[in-house]
C-alpha cells in the first residue's frame, strides 16, 4: 500500500505526521475522518452477524469523532447501530461536533451515558453482537477518568466482538502500558501506521488483530 508505514510509530510521531498533511496535502479534517470512519466500517461489516446489532462508545474527541462517521456508514447500510456517548452531547464542538450532527440528521440514536443510565446501559448492552471502541485515542495522557473507566468496564463486560478504533481506548500508545483501565479489543483498525505501544508490554493482548489503514494520503506527505 502506497498510504501505510511499515515501521511503528510513537504518538508524537504520528501528531507530526498530522501536522504535515495538513501543510501539506490542503485535505481537510473532516474529509480524513471520513476516510478513517469508512475505512473502520468496512472492516466492522466482514465481523457482523445477520441480525447484529452494533454498539459504538464514543468520547468526545477526533477518535470519537471518527466512531461517529463509522456509526453513520453502518446505518447507511441498513446495519442497526446506537451510540453511547461519554460526555454531553453540547460539549463536542468543531469537526467532532460537525460529524455528531450529520449523525443525528441520519436518525441515529445516541444516548449520553452518565452515572445515573450506567447500570440501565451495562444490562442493555449485552443485546449487541458487535461494539466499537472510539472513546479514547493516542493522545491520551494520565490515567484515564472516571467515566471513561466506567465505560470501559462495560465494554470489557460483553461478550460481543470489539473492535478498537485507532487504538483501544487507554493504552499507551508509546510504551503498551494500561492507564488504570483499558478495552480488550478483538480487533484494532489504526491509521496510517502501527502504534509503537501496541507492540509490546500489554499491547498485543489487548489490541487484537491489528489492521493498519490509510488515509487516502500519499506516502511522501507521511514521512
Amino acid at each position: 500500500m502506497n498510504d501505510v508505514l511499515t515501521r511503528p510509530i510513537t504518538a508524537s510521531q504520528a501528531r507530526k505526521i498530522d501536522l504535515k498533511i495538513k501543510e501539506r496535502s490542503g485535505i481537510p479534517v473532516l474529509l480524513l475522518m471520513e476516510n478513517a470512519g469508512s475505512g473502520v466500517a468496512d472492516e466492522v461489516v466482514k465481523k457482523i452477524r445477520p441480525r447484529d446489532r452494533v454498539a459504538v462508545f464514543c468520547g468526545k474527541g477526533n477518535n470519537g469523532a471518527d466512531g461517529f462517521v463509522v456509526a453513520r456508514h453502518l446505518i447507511a447500510r441498513g446495519i442497526k447501530t446506537e451510540v453511547f456517548l461519554a460526555v454531553k452531547k453540547n460539549v463536542i464542538k468543531d469537526e467532532p461536533g460537525l460529524n455528531l450532527k450529520a449523525l443525528l440528521s441520519a436518525g441515529c440514536a445516541v444516548k449520553e451515558v452518565d452515572s445515573f443510565n450506567l447500570a440501565s446501559v451495562a444490562g442493555n448492552i449485552k443485546g449487541f453482537g458487535l461494539i466499537v471502541d472510539a472513546l479514547l485515542g493516542t493522545g491520551l495522557k494520565g490515567e484515564v477518568a472516571f467515566n471513561y473507566a466506567a465505560l470501559i468496564g462495560i465494554i470489557n463486560s460483553s461478550r460481543a466482538f470489539k473492535v478498537s478504533v485507532d487504538i483501544p481506548s487507554g493504552l499507551c500508545a508509546d510504551t503498551g502500558r494500561i492507564l488504570g483501565a483499558c478495552v480488550k479489543a478483538d480487533m484494532t483498525v489504526t491509521f496510517l501506521a502501527k502504534k509503537k505501544g501496541m507492540l509490546k508490554n500489554c499491547g498485543p493482548h489487548y489490541c487484537g488483530k491489528i489492521i493498519v489503514k490509510g488515509l487516502g494520503v500519499p506516502l511522501k506527505l507521511l514521512k
